[in-house]
Order: C-alpha cells, then structure tokens, then sequence
C-alpha cells in the first residue's frame, strides 16, 4: 500500500525540543535498524529554548536554557535475510541551565550535563511479521551543579563536578509488522546504565570540601512506536515513550550528610506523539505530527525548569535514487513552573509563557 519512500520519512531526523523530562535530548529512537538493506544517516538538530521567569522577590531569572546542538550518526547492514546490524551514535542526555544574576533569590544556579553514546544492535528476523532486537549502549557522561541566591541558605555557593564515566547498558525490544499496509509495531526497553563519578564538592559557607564517587544511573526508559498505511499514500504514525526518572538521583557524599536530602530528584514522565505523513509526489514527502508531555507535580526544581509541554513537528522530505534529505522543524509550547528549593518545599520563582523552536537536517542513503 505505502512505499518504502514515504515509511522513510518517519526515519528521518525530527528536531527534539528543549527539557523534554528533564535532560533528555535525542529520545533515544533506533529507525535505522528498519530500513532495508545497507544504509547510512547523518542528521543534525539545533534547539534554541526561551525559558525565563521571575523570583518572588521581583527579580528576573533571564533566559535561562542554552542552545544546543544534537548529531547523530546511523550505519545498518543485513548479514542475511534474518539476521541485520545497526551501530547508532547520539546525544542521550544533556543539560544547560543558567540563572541571571537579576534573580536575588537563585542568581548564579548552574546546570551543565554532557552526553555520548555508541549502541550497538542485532535484529532477528523469524519471518516477514515477528523480529526481535538487541544490544548494548556504551555511554559516557559527566556534569556540574552549582546552587547559589538566597533561596538555597547557607548551601549557596555549592558546586559539585562529576568527571567524566563511561558505563553500558542493555537495549532489547520486539518488533510485528504486516508490510503490505505498511503496518509497525516496535516496542523498545532501554535499562538504566549506572554511573560511577569521581566527584569533587566544594562550599564556601560549609564543610563541603572533599573528593567522594557519586553512584547515578541515568534512567530506565520504553518506547512503543507504531505506524500504519491508511491510503496507498498516507500513513499514520505515533510514539509513547515512558522515562523513570524518579531512579535518576544525584546524591553527593558530603552534600547528603550535611543536608540530609539528594541534589536532584525528578518525577516519571511520559510522551506521547501521534501523526500524519503523506507522499506528494515519486520524490517528494512530508509530515505533520503532534506531541504531548504530561504535567508532573505542581512545584518543580530549580534544576529541571519547566513542566510538561506540547508542540508540533513538521518534516518535508526530497527522495532520489538511494538517497533522500529531509528538513524538519519543531515549535513547543514549554509548561510553566513554579520552581521551589528547601525542605518542606518552598515556591522560590514562576516560570511562565516560555516555549522552544528546533530545527533539523539529515542526509540518508543506501550503499
């Protein structure tokens, strides 16, 4: 029903936006291993954030999400009918988050968080409906966290550096698919990969000074993604993807025994995204889709400045003999928060009417 044309168009690089469940950045998504025969993509995403708001106290945070960039890298081959491999290169995680110094209260809080990871994936085939997927993510990390403005007391000033770690987990999944609707339903398990940071504390108004290994496990996550020919040109197409990132703590020694509470704590979320993409032409495609993150709890950290969002994603795709380029583009709606540090939890700053604009590049082709 649906070419393999426009099924390629969902592969194709759509640009991620800003804070999505925290730090995630690349949603960890495996297309490559689908296509037939050997192929090859590169992409590039570019995400420019607008999250600012104000204190309790009047002052403003400013902007305070950075810019990034977000490359990826995907090779897949077949070794047979049933038997392919895929090796994927991206951006899990990441994190950049600065307070201005006109908010009295949280002036000079920092977040840097820093992500790479190589998969490494088999699939097996049974027959044309039932395959299975597994592999190993090798992933390297590394990150800082400095709080500082009245809202943190006497802790202000504390920095925390997390040098760099490599650690792996595993990835497995399953796939059905009826090829003649053009018809997929892939779900992936991604396991948490547990970290181990040599880390060095530092404060100026306690004694926080001292070199500790801080354990992190960067969080457990599902993806369930399907999509279905409903013309002989249009599909329909969506994701669920589930993070527990309650099991994403940052406990430093010396900061969890003079406090008696961890650094970061975040909720479970999940995504949802559901859309069309249609085949205009024998070289031209594209797509439109929605998605949704749930809000999670109405006082949120510092650390993680928004809650929940929506935004659509548009996609247009050129197609010529092995090779196709494909353009996206994103707008989010980023949800607002109400930001609190202390224990009990006290509302600090509200962050409000902020939003996100990415776009996308890929290059794709059979070899």
């Amino acid at each position: 029903m649906v070419g393999k044309f426009l099924s390629a168009l969902l592969l194709a690089v759509i640009p991620p936006v800003a804070l999505a469940g925290g730090i995630d950045r690349s949603g960890q998504g495996l297309g490559a291993l689908f296509e037939p025969g050997r192929y090859f993509e590169a992409s590039i995403s570019h995400v420019s954030p607008r999250v600012r708001g104000n204190d309790l106290l009047g002052g403003s945070t400013n902007d305070v999400a950075g810019n990034y960039f977000v490359p990826t890298l995907s090779v897949k081959l077949d070794a047979n009918e049933q038997l392919s491999f895929a090796v994927l290169v991206d951006q899990p995680y990441g994190g950049d988050i600065l307070y201005g110094e006109g908010s009295s209260l949280l002036g000079g809080t920092r977040v840097d968080v820093a992500s790479h990871a190589l998969l490494g994936l088999t699939r097996y085939r049974f027959d044309e409906n039932f395959s299975v997927h597994a592999g190993l993510r090798v992933q390297n990390s590394s990150g800082m966290v400095r709080l500082k403005g009245l809202a943190y007391g006497a802790v202000s000033g504390y920095e925390v550096r997390l040098a760099s770690n490599t650690a792996s987990g595993p990835v497995v999944g399953a796939t059905f698919e009826i090829p003649a609707i053009a018809l997929r339903i892939s779900a992936s398990y991604h396991d948490a990969i547990k970290h181990r940071f040599a880390t060095r504390e530092t404060a100026p108004l306690l004694p926080l000074n001292g070199t500790s290994t801080t354990e992190i496990s960067t969080p457990r996550a599902v993806n369930l993604d399907f999509q279905t020919g409903i013309t002989d040109s249009t599909l329909l197409f969506g994701r669920v993807r589930w993070v527990k990132w309650s099991e994403f703590r940052v406990d430093p020694a010396l900061f969890l025994a003079v406090t008696g509470e961890g650094l970061i704590e975040l909720k479970n979320t999940s995504t949802y995204t559901l859309g069309l993409a249609r085949q205009f032409s024998k070289h031209w495609g594209g797509a439109i889709s929605v998605d949704y993150e749930e809000r999670g709890d109405p006082l949120s950290s510092p650390l993680s400045p928004v809650n929940g969002r929506k935004g659509v994603i548009l996609a247009v795709i050129y197609g010529w003999n092995r090779a196709k380029i494909t353009a996206g583009m994103s707008y989010t709606k980023l949800g607002n928060a109400a930001l609190e540090t202390g224990t009990p939890d006290v509302q600090r700053a509200s962050m409000s009417g902020n939003s996100s604009l990415g776009f996308g590049l890929s290059f794709g082709t059979s070899y």
